[in-house]
């Protein structure tokens, strides 16, 4: 460890003594027509070979080079290049605005660098941009960020139109799910069929598969970071859209022009309003509905300082006449601070909020009670970023997070049969460091390695409780608030090689040690909002996950054709799963249903693109397996994770067949996922009691569905815009298993047979979609 750090320490000085006598131009790069800023956005040096940077994640670069004259270049995947002359004697500030390419001679449909595949020493990470995610037909026609990223390799869905995603081999509490910095913990709508990401808000999505930053933290599958657009900072504009299932509705505009500038989002499904008609009291006492507000603002105080303000607001609401109510949702604040110290060091300053909670009701007369939980978290971030050198640049900082779970208990009327139940609030601390380097040492080589020390402390108050084997309390401690009733550290370091063969290709190697200190409890077939969450205890460690990878990198015919090869493997440790009948649900002794065992997972991705022209898209293909492993379940045997697929395919396509008319298709098709069905079955008391033997032994059927897309948009060079959507969900009707249950026959109650629920048939869909 001293050695490591040590040998930062000689980099970044010895790069800036070398490079100290070079003069410095920085700035930001900005969309002309909106302010917003290009992240990924490239600067180059026409005469020097291999001198330039990318924009970082707020469209600020900087660039070391001689003194003298020289053509700057600037450049970003569907806009309009710019280069000026400058005669460079002096650090000096340059930004820049790019106007939008002619998006019918070139349709580009990803907002990185041609090359980055190529050059980002950086493994396993996607990026979205979201004239991508608006142009795939998804279910009922809303555009959905969590819908696009299942049809990438490495990544499956949940479930028939679930928005849940495993990434290589992992749960999905395993994936950290970010928006403006701000962790989603149940980032759905409508138990799963959309989700919490109205696409109307958002500037810009990368999944990191495992690889990630050692700026992330605490979740050992992937992480999600979606950006929320900072707002229109030139003039005033209105846009959204009319749906079979919701209507939503943008507003932007400057605060001050070229300044500052604010952004209002909404979405709401009005379901509930086509129940008020019916005839049944029962049905027209329903709800059934769900909404999301998302807010930004920014402002440029001057040069060297930007203040951010954003949130999220959503919430589901279920409810059956006056007999059962159930609500959940998701709050999330950040205030940022930019500041650009020099021309070398930039630091972003964060505080965070995040809450999540649910409620369920039930009104009758014997059973009349409430059911509660609530997540809450605070986390203040300080990151710096420092631009050593044109092939030195570092990333350092701090991470302070605070989370407190409220579990759920039950709140009975005292004429209620069920008893009330308070369970204790459990509260942690996760302290982070981190220090990451990208060095690029030579042409042909870039290295990305960085090391992240994680503290968590679980605090009081409350009583801690430690099980035997079989469950049974053995002792019990009470801390009061503040105390630390267990510690855990762990040192997380990371490391990605890229060595480049040629101009057109590359081969790439990482190694990757996540932590994770927030667990989900789920023994149902899909996630739901009322999975419990608990916190790393004295009986539940950190989850940990060793990640190594490989992969080959290539472009075709002047950058078209993007290819890529992965190969992973992944190693888990203190995985958590249930004993067999456990109540995860209001148990006060929930850790003690608990077991803790081992996983494993490993695959070959493969990913074939077309980048530009009116034909573009991409297939991707998954072969992988994810196995787990506990002494308690199977014997001890080694047995298939619930996201066990063996073979995972999409196929994307996108046509841009004039100025107004675009089509679009995607199809998918993968292995059924594994799956625990009864072995047999025997007689108690007259009443037959299924027989369960191998834990996940048995698979659903295979899965696949075509869906098609096509847009009509009005006449260009309007000021009022406007387009229809046309969709067809499932094209050709395919009766997917979503349930698979089993019964006795009705006419002999000796023979068992199996029955299937497919939840989606063919579903038509058009939206309206409007700006002025």
């Amino acid at each position: 460890m001293r050695s490591f750090v040590l040998f930062i320490l000689f980099t970044f000085c010895f790069s800036h003594f070398v490079f100290s006598q070079q003069v410095t131009v920085r700035g930001t790069i900005r969309d002309a027509s909106s302010g917003e800023t290009l992240i990924g956005a490239n600067v180059k040096i026409k005469e020097l070979v291999n001198v330039g940077v990318s924009a970082n994640s707020y469209g600020f670069y900087s660039l070391a080079i001689p003194k003298g004259k020289y053509t700057i270049e600037v450049s970003s995947v569907g806009y309009a290049s710019q280069s000026k002359e400058i005669n460079f004697s002096t650090d000096l500030r340059m930004d820049f605005k790019l106007e939008v390419a002619n998006q019918l001679d070139v349709v580009e449909i990803n907002a990185s660098s041609s090359r980055e595949n190529i050059n980002n020493p950086q493994m396993g990470v996607s990026k979205l941009d979201i004239k991508e995610i608006n142009n795939i037909p998804v279910l009922f026609g809303e555009r959905d960020v969590l819908k696009t990223i299942q049809l990438l390799p490495g990544v499956l869905a949940a479930g028939e139109g679930n928005s849940g995603f495993f990434v290589r081999g992992g749960s999905v509490d395993q994936n950290l799910v970010l928006l403006d910095e701000a962790m989603v913990y149940n980032a759905s709508h409508l138990l799963g069929f959309f989700s919490t990401f109205n696409s109307d808000a958002i500037k810009d999505v990368n999944l990191y598969k495992g690889g990630m930053p050692a700026q992330y933290g605490g979740r050992l599958a992937s992480v999600l970071d979606v950006n929320m657009l900072d707002g229109n900072n030139q003039e005033f504009g209105v846009d959204g859209g009319v749906g079979l299932i919701a209507s939503r509705l943008k507003l932007e505009g400057p605060i001050e022009k070229d300044k500052g500038s604010f952004m209002l989002s909404g979405r709401r499904t009005y379901a509930d309003m086509f129940l008020k008609i019916s005839s049944d009291s029962t049905v027209n006492k329903s709800v059934l509905y769900f909404y999301d507000l998302n807010l930004k603002a920014n402002y440029q105080i001057n040069d060297n300082n930007t203040l951010y303000l954003s949130g999220y607001f959503g919430k589901d609401v279920l409810g059956y006449a006056d007999n059962f109510g159930f609500d959940w949702g998701n709050a999330t604040g950040t205030f940022r601070w930019n500041h650009v110290f020099n021309s070398k060091l930039f630091s972003n300053t964060s505080l965070i909020y995040s809450d999540f909670k649910y409620n369920v009701d039930v009104f009758n007369d014997n059973n009349d009670f409430k059911i509660a939980s609530r997540i809450q978290n605070v986390n203040v971030k300080q990151d710096f970023h420092y631009f050593a050198s044109n092939q030195s640049n570092f990333r350092f900082g701090l991470n302070i997070l605070r989370q407190e779970i409220s579990p759920a208990g039950i709140d009975a009327s005292e004429d209620s049969d069920i008893n009330s139940m308070n369970i204790e609030n459990r509260q942690g601390v996760e302290l982070a460091a981190y220090i990451s380097h990208e060095w690029k040492p030579h042409n042909r080589w870039n290295f990305l390695y960085g090391l992240r020390l994680n503290t968590f402390l679980s605090l009081g108050p409350g009583e801690f409780r430690t099980y035997d084997e079989i469950g049974d309390v053995i002792d019990a401690k009470v801390y009061g608030r503040g105390q630390v009733a267990k510690g855990y550290f762990n040192a997380e370091p990371r490391v990605s090689i890229n060595y480049l063969m040629n101009e057109n290709s590359s081969f790439k190697a990482s190694y990757n040690r996540n932590t994770q200190n927030l667990h989900q409890l789920t023994n149902s077939t899909s996630t739901l909002p009322t999975d419990a969450w608990v916190l790393s205890s004295n009986n539940i460690r950190p989850q940990v996950a060793d990640q190594g990878a490989i992969g080959y990198y290539r472009n075709f015919s002047d950058d078209k054709y993007e290819f890529s090869a992965e190969a992973y493997y992944k190693d888990m440790q203190n995985q958590i799963d249930y004993k067999n009948a456990a109540d995860l649900q209001a148990n006060e002794n929930v850790e003690s249903e608990l077991v803790y065992g081992r996983g494993k997972a490993y695959g070959i991705e493969l990913y074939l693109k077309k980048r530009t022209g009116r034909l573009n898209g991409w297939v991707s293909y998954t072969l992988s397996r994810s196995k787990r492993k506990f002494e308690e379940i199977n014997n001890g045997n080694w047995f298939a994770a619930r996201q066990d697929r063996i073979h995972d395919i999409a196929i994307v396509g996108m046509y841009q067949f004039s100025e107004r008319w675009s089509f679009s298709g995607t199809f998918v098709y993968n292995t059924g996922n594994a799956v625990t069905f009864p072995s047999g079955k025997y007689n108690i008391g007259g009443k037959s009691t299924w027989y369960y033997t191998e834990r996940n032994g048995y698979r659903m059927p295979d899965y696949h569905r075509l869906d098609l897309g096509a847009t009509l948009a009005s006449k260009p060079d309007k000021k009022f815009k406007s387009s229809w959507t046309f969709g067809i969900y499932n094209a050709y009707n395919r009766k997917n298993a979503y349930i698979i249950d089993f019964r006795e026959n009705e006419n002999d109650p000796n023979v068992t047979e199996a029955y299937q629920v497919a939840l989606f048939g063919i579903i038509p869909s058009i939206t309206w979609n409007f700006k002025f």
